[in-house]
């Protein structure tokens, strides 16, 4: 094997882990985004992860995070909270999960 066919290939690998943890990270932070949604809905625990599950699965719609935030704002939209908090909630429980993996 060459040093362009290692290079490649280290390169390669390199990507897959990026992907696979930024992956585990959107998880997590779509299990926190259930929670805090969940705390603002009332939910009991088993509605809580029965809302976490859905707010994962949503994440699967299309590519970025539009997807999950749609979802929350229309599951808050009687609770008056602003599209810039939801927002704001997202980024700050994103750097939440990277700091759980980091």
């Amino acid at each position: 094997m060459n040093k362009f066919d290692e290079r490649k290939k280290s390169f390669e690998k390199k990507f897959a882990k990026d992907e696979e943890l930024q992956f585990k990270i959107s998880a997590k932070r779509n299990k926190y985004l259930g929670q805090w949604v969940a705390e603002k809905l009332g939910y009991n625990p088993e509605q809580e992860k029965e809302y976490i599950l859905s707010v994962i699965k949503a994440d699967f719609e299309e590519a970025g995070d539009e997807d999950v935030f749609r979802k929350i704002k229309a599951d808050l939209q009687d609770k008056n909270i602003s599209d810039e908090d939801i927002r704001k909630k997202m980024d700050e429980l994103n750097e939440k999960a990277k700091s759980d993996f980091i």
